[in-house]
């Protein structure tokens, strides 16, 4: 029996929650179709090699994900890039490198898998924040070759693709909220798609933890100690 006064909270437990990389899982939006329409236009493209660019959270490693599975590519981070795997990592013709940037990933490497693909004539899929203009790289035959790659940038999202990206990270943690509580949160947030995550999450531990509804009031609370 619960005491006068003494309010109970439900013990919220930090369970990991995967996010869906498949390519019907990802929202169209003006602000990220020019990516999408290269990825789907894939093998036609002008050159073997790509670049998407975007801010953190805004939705390269989906695309690049999307890509992976209709190219049967690897995907490999940046700074675990090495000279020596290259050519396994190139093994099925079509390899993804996520977050190129300088200081953060070998250059020889970089440049031997520029080299590598050519001979081979595979693909490649390179995302980062910053546009690859050669800006802060050292080597200079790298520089090059990163200046020739064609990119593709992704816009900030427009209040269409945050709605509907918030009501989809809500319906995949079961949780129903009405067109209140995103009208509310729309306006007070960051405009990037890893805002909307860390959001619905802190949303979900919070109605959790006090056995309440995700409902305007709470989401109040929760931007408010935020």
């Amino acid at each position: 029996m619960q005491r006068p006064g003494i309010v109970v909270r439900q013990l919220a437990f930090d369970l990991p929650h995967v996010a869906s990389f498949r390519r019907d899982d990802f929202l169209e939006s003006p602000s990220n179709c020019a990516a999408l329409a290269l990825v789907d236009r894939w093998p036609d493209w002008p050159s073997r090699i790509a670049a998407i660019i975007g801010p953190a959270g805004s939705g390269k490693s989906h695309l690049a994900a999307i890509w992976s599975e209709l190219a049967g590519a690897r995907i490999v981070a940046g700074h675990a890039l090495s000279h020596a795997d290259v050519p396994a990592q190139l093994a099925t013709s079509a390899l993804v490198v996520e977050d190129v940037a300088p200081g953060r990933i070998d250059e020889a490497a970089l440049f031997h898998l520029f080299n590598l693909a050519r001979e081979d004539e595979a693909y490649l899929l390179l995302t980062a924040s910053q546009r690859l203009d050669g800006t802060g790289f050292v080597l200079a035959d790298l520089v090059s070759r990163l200046r020739a790659v064609p990119a593709v940038t992704l816009a900030a999202p427009d209040d269409a693709l945050l709605s509907a990206v918030l009501v989809k990270l809500f319906a995949d943690r079961q949780l129903a909220v009405d067109e209140g509580v995103i009208a509310y949160l729309l306006p007070r947030m960051e405009r990037s798609l890893a805002s909307a995550r860390e959001i619905v999450a802190k949303l979900d531990t919070a109605a959790l933890s006090r056995g309440r509804a995700v409902n305007r009031q709470l989401a109040a609370d929760v931007l408010r100690n935020d």
